[in-house]
């Protein structure tokens, strides 16, 4: 598997994850739990737009990654 096949993998992985962590927060009667959840959704929200923008340039460098 090449760099680029295993980052997307990986942001994949985290989309999934922060939409699970969205939906524990509209899950949840507690506050203090759905702010936990908000919060970790918010930071893995941090990590996946970072990481699609390192998609952008492995697919700039590397066209043939683009689509995988």
């Amino acid at each position: 598997m090449t760099i680029a096949q295993q980052v997307k993998t990986t942001l994949a992985s985290l989309k999934s994850a922060q939409a699970n962590l969205e939906s524990f927060a509209l899950a949840t009667q507690n506050k203090q739990a759905k702010q936990v959840y908000t919060q970790a959704a918010q930071t893995t929200q941090s990590v996946v737009d970072q990481l699609q923008q390192r998609v952008g340039q492995l697919e700039k460098e590397e066209p043939t990654y683009k689509g995988f």
